[in-house]
């Protein structure tokens, strides 16, 4: 009896482990563009199918982050990095690592949207077609699915012949997360998706964030911090390259544990 109750409670604390486990950590992680230190020591767990947001002034290294969780600063002359960034536990700046494999997993959205100047189906197709898949059907179903997992199927269903570019700013940012979500990535980094949206335009991609957490992990850089108190789970302060503070982000806004939060958050400086 004794051992079987050993057992239970050796499985019990286990499985608490795998569903408490991160879907990103980073491990002292160091950044460089040559002799500037862009990063300093970053250590940062980011929850599955949660929102993490980062804040901070402008140039404290938020974008730089974002970019290190997918490795888009490989294509940066210059970088050096150190330290570990683990997606699932596996460092991906581990030698021989699949970077398309990556970036089909970890796929990111950019401040301006950027569709391809191709019609709106064979934006969403592009990826898929990337990755083998050629059969019409099967490509018109993942169109769909992708579409109306960003609420423009309805919409655009009879138009999907048509050119991307000419779409309004909001239905092209909805068009490139949908071709993000035609991949299938367990993880999206979203680069200030809103700031060039109107304030409409930002609440309903606010709520299509709420959406996609259901199936995505979501990490945002955004200096909009009323956007960040409202969408976020957890919230990073970053400054001079440093994350100052992390945690719940309705801990952080309120009683934030360090003076730098504060006086950024209360409007001192930044």
């Amino acid at each position: 009896m004794e051992k079987n109750g050993f057992y239970s409670m050796r499985t019990s604390a286990l499985r608490k482990l795998k569903t408490t486990m991160s879907k990103i950590e980073t491990k002292n992680l160091d950044l460089f563009y040559g002799s500037f230190h862009a990063l300093l020591d970053i250590n940062l767990e980011v929850e599955e199918k949660m929102i993490t947001a980062l804040i901070g002034p402008s140039g404290c290294g938020k974008s730089t982050l974002l970019r290190a969780l997918n490795r888009m600063n490989d294509l940066i002359e210059g970088v050096r990095i150190t330290g570990e960034v683990c997606v699932d536990g596996k460092n991906i700046y581990e030698h021989g690592t699949d970077l398309i494999g990556l970036r089909k997993k970890v796929g990111m959205v950019f401040q301006r949207p950027n569709p391809f100047p191709l019609s709106i189906f064979d934006n969403i197709a592009y990826g898929p077609r990337i990755h083998g898949i050629k059969n019409r059907g099967e490509l018109e179903g993942i169109v769909q699915k992708a579409l109306s997992d960003v609420m423009l199927w309805d919409v655009l269903k009879d138009k999907l012949d048509r050119f991307a570019l000419n779409l309004s700013i909001e239905q092209q940012q909805r068009l490139c997360i949908a071709r993000l979500s035609a991949i299938t990535p367990e993880i999206v980094l979203m680069d200030e998706p809103c700031s060039a949206l109107d304030p409409m335009a930002t609440q309903r991609i606010e709520e299509l964030m709420f959406e996609l957490k259901k199936n995505y992990t979501i990490v945002i850089v955004t200096h909009n911090m009323q956007q960040a108190a409202r969408v976020s789970d957890k919230t990073g302060f970053m400054l001079l390259g440093k994350l100052v503070e992390y945690g719940d982000t309705k801990q952080v806004f309120t009683t934030p544990h360090e003076k730098q939060t504060e006086e950024y958050i209360t409007g001192r400086y930044g």
